[in-house]
């Protein structure tokens, strides 16, 4: 490009990387509109994930199982500690929770088939057990949040296992939203709420300020279902070490790590995107507060936030996970953000693959919606063989690696089976980098 007055060439165009494009974007839309922004799903940021480890298969050094000769344990008990019913599992994949209001009735009923049909468990979520869900899911959790909505006792007592939610991956500290356009006479009904008035989740529970009311509320769970079933306690990813140590002490079966890769149904994009740490990072840190209290193993700890195949269920049992939960993972086997429905996402000013406004109530996949036209589209029955199909694939490639590292069931995967590729990745999970025999911050020398 030559200057108009001189002929001497002129600095090209750059975008700043500070005030790019998206940023630009949203300081337009902030000063047009007045309001933060809204939405669904998880942090789109990029962060040292799971596709920075990799697996170190046997060689010479170590032996290989054969496929498809010798076999490759999945099943999991979750609940060892107090429950005299824990719960037991064909697969270390579990369906994390996901209100019934946020996702349509049919989507509920789909997770729960999908679930049962692969031997899992499926979770309820903000806002109560619907009599579909628990009739379609052979294990189901039930979720205990601090919004309260939709709380029954007679729900608790029908229920596998309770999952008393303190915090969620992608909003740690924060609370969720439901758009009254979600709010049905019948969610309205289950959440006691007026029908068509935006609902605000509340942050932490009201009965408590500490960890120690959280011993108390876990001791109270217990009375009203008999000490039968086991008490999971979810954590968002944020201070994992002591928050995992606090729940353990309070009396917890199972831990349930959410790191900030996990989705939600509605919140601040803000919060997605700059509260919490990632997934990977929070693992090692749960584990060792596990073995400080000499507790791993029989405190389970399920690990959720971005999980999406077999190599990512295997990487996280490989750091000390007993098992792992999908949300955003689930509904995409559902048929969430599926290309088949592109107009009407661009209709809605997106594109699949980019929808995360679950908040509006207008998904074209019949997931995250209440109008029933909408939700008419999704056959909870085929969504329900889609989702045990996935769920089938993710174990066979998990049972793939671990059989190529040796191991004949999932749990027996350690961190020596793991290098890492980047510094980051090395120093949060605490693997070697790749090539070496050191990660930052190793004990001893460096070198």
């Amino acid at each position: 490009m030559k200057d108009d007055h001189s002929g001497a060439p002129r600095t090209p165009p750059i975008q700043s990387a500070t005030f790019s494009q998206s940023v630009n974007a949203e300081i337009r839309r902030a000063a047009a509109t007045g309001i933060y922004d809204i939405r669904g799903g998880g942090a789109k940021r990029k962060v040292p994930h799971f596709d920075d480890l990799l697996f170190l298969g046997a060689s010479i050094s170590r032996y290989p199982l054969e496929g498809y000769r010798e076999a490759c344990d999945t099943s999991v008990t979750l609940g060892t500690r107090h429950a005299r019913n824990p719960v037991e599992l064909d697969i270390p994949i579990t369906i994390a929770g996901m209100s019934f209001g946020a996702l349509s009735g049919a989507a509920k009923e789909a997770l729960g088939r999908g679930a049962t049909l692969a031997g899992t468990s499926t979770t309820t979520g903000d806002g109560g057990m619907t009599p579909e869900e628990r009739g379609h899911s052979k294990t189901l959790v039930y979720q205990y949040l601090p919004s309260r909505y939709g709380m029954n006792p007679d729900d608790l007592r029908k229920a596998d296992a309770i999952e008393v939610v303190v915090g969620q991956g992608a909003k740690p500290g924060g609370g969720g939203m439901l758009l009254g356009q979600k709010i049905t006479d019948r969610v309205a009904e289950m959440r006691n709420l007026p029908k068509g008035i935006d609902q605000r989740s509340a942050c932490r529970h009201p009965d408590w300020t500490g960890p120690d009311d959280l011993e108390i509320k876990i001791l109270e769970l217990r009375e009203i279902t008999g000490w039968r079933v086991p008490i999971y306690i979810k954590i968002g990813g944020a201070r994992p070490y002591f928050d995992t140590t606090l729940a353990v002490k309070a009396g917890a079966d199972v831990v349930v790590l959410d790191g900030m890769q996990g989705g939600t149904a509605a919140t601040q994009d803000v919060f997605i995107e700059h509260v919490g740490m990632p997934t990977l990072a929070c693992i090692r840190e749960a584990v060792r507060a596990l073995e400080d209290l000499g507790m791993h193993r029989e405190v389970q700890l399920i690990v959720s936030g971005g999980v999406r195949s077999g190599a990512d269920v295997a990487k996280c049992m490989a750091l000390g996970a007993d098992a792992v939960s999908i949300g955003t993972a689930a509904l995409i086997a559902l048929g969430d953000n599926d290309p088949k429905w592109e107009d009407e996402y661009r209709e809605l000013g997106t594109t699949a693959g980019a929808y995360d406004d679950w908040h509006e109530g207008n998904d074209p996949a019949g997931i995250s919606t209440q109008n029933p036209e909408l939700a008419a589209r999704l056959d909870p029955v085929e969504g329900g063989r889609r989702l045990r199909n996935y769920l089938k694939v993710m174990t066979l490639e998990a049972q793939t690696i671990a059989r190529a590292c040796g191991k004949n069931r999932l749990q027996n995967l350690e961190p020596e089976d793991l290098c890492a590729l980047t510094m980051e990745a090395a120093a949060m999970a605490k693997v070697p980098l790749a090539g070496t025999d050191w990660w930052p911050g190793k004990p001893g020398p460096a070198f």
